[in-house]
């Protein structure tokens, strides 16, 4: 089988039976449920969510995104082999870590293929948690900069690149645009401190005030988690977001649950910890596709000028990387994830083909 054929670019396709459009984002689609599909599943699986609690497959494609663009290779390469099984897998991992140690559960209720995930619709948190351990990429250029206050915290004077800050960063920004929250922009993606949250918790949809602390602890210990088992292995665990929702258990207790992914490749920054302690920073993460990407054009300053974004789509939609590109980086990606679950990882020959067959004859979801 040629290798192209063995990534899932398209994933908005699949013939599931759904009552809604279906949402596709940069890398993963969500195909929402009839309510006659989730109350079955829901009886014969034993799900401990609300009986009639909204479901829905999210079906991960190999798709890369940077930079704000997708990009693609030759020969009709248009993601990298082994990327959404490698982040699938590194997710389930620390979700069911998360789950031993009694700190919270994920949405995911079931892992029919390594490509998919059924979850349960949780009522998000309208926040991008980012915990930062090391100061790196944009926080350091704002630091050399001259800033100091992120997010209501203070830095001190002295601090050098890549270096270990003294305690553990949060810094939150907001998760879609938030209107009429006096002293927050009206964008996306902007930052925000404690007190912004504190004062407008239920804009950001948070139950009480309690549940503000009760994320910062997830926040915490959840990175303590990823951070002390990638240790074991060398790495080291640089920053990453979190994201979090509601749900509702079969009981009818609503909880805190972390959601999308988390401790990937994708949403963190992974050093390799022998080169670090050389003095060399070798990511195990996106960050080296984005470096690849910089290297590759003459012009790098298309890829970091928000005013070029013109110039910057047409450079992803009108080149074909090489294959040697996208092979490095699902190098990256498969052995990270391979280090992390400690087993070989499994990358289907042909995943639609594979979904499709689950779906239908394990699932009743395709006619």
């Amino acid at each position: 089988m040629n290798l192209a054929d063995t990534v899932l670019a398209v994933n908005n396709d699949l013939p599931i039976r759904t009552h809604a459009p279906v949402h596709s984002g940069k890398v993963r689609s969500v195909y929402w449920l009839t309510e006659a599909d989730s109350r079955r599943l829901i009886e014969e699986r034993g799900y401990d969510v609300a009986a009639d609690a909204p479901l829905a497959i999210m079906v991960i494609s190999d798709r890369i995104s940077a930079f704000d663009c997708i990009w693609h290779g030759e020969g009709g390469m248009n993601g990298v082999p082994g990327k959404g099984a490698a982040l699938n897998a590194i997710s389930n991992h620390w979700f069911r870590l998360f789950r031993e140690k009694g700190l919270a559960d994920s949405h995911i209720l079931d892992i029919p293929h390594p490509l998919v995930w059924i979850v349960q619709k949780a009522e998000p948190v309208m926040i991008e948690a980012i915990c930062r351990q090391y100061i790196t990429g944009s926080m350091w250029r704002a630091y050399l900069k001259g800033e100091r206050d992120f997010c209501g915290i203070q830095l001190p004077d002295g601090l050098e690149k890549d270096q270990k800050l003294p305690d553990l960063l949060i810094t939150p920004s907001t998760k879609g645009i938030m209107t009429g929250l006096p002293g927050i922009p009206e964008a996306d993606d902007v930052n925000i401190s404690r007190a912004d949250i504190e004062n407008n918790y239920q804009a950001f949809n948070f139950r009480s005030l309690g549940d503000i602390d009760r994320y910062e602890t997830l926040l915490k210990e959840g990175f303590e988690v990823i951070s002390d088992a990638l240790a074991a292995i060398d790495q080291i665990f640089v920053d990453t977001k979190f994201e979090f929702g509601y749900v509702t258990d079969s009981s009818g207790q609503r909880k805190l649950i972390y959601m999308d992914e988390v401790g990937t490749p994708d949403s963190s920054r992974i050093w390799d910890g022998p080169s670090y302690r050389d003095g060399k920073v070798v990511e195990n993460s996106k960050e080296s596709f984005r470096q690849l990407l910089l290297n590759h054009f003459p012009d790098p300053d298309i890829l970091l000028n928000k005013d070029r974004m013109e110039e910057r789509k047409a450079l992803a939609q009108y080149n074909d990387l090489p294959p040697s590109v996208l092979m490095e980086v699902s190098n990256t990606y498969v052995s990270i994830a391979e280090r992390i679950i400690g087993e070989k990882l499994h990358l289907p020959d042909n995943p639609k083909a594979e979904i499709i067959d689950i779906l239908r004859d394990q699932y009743g979801l395709i006619d």
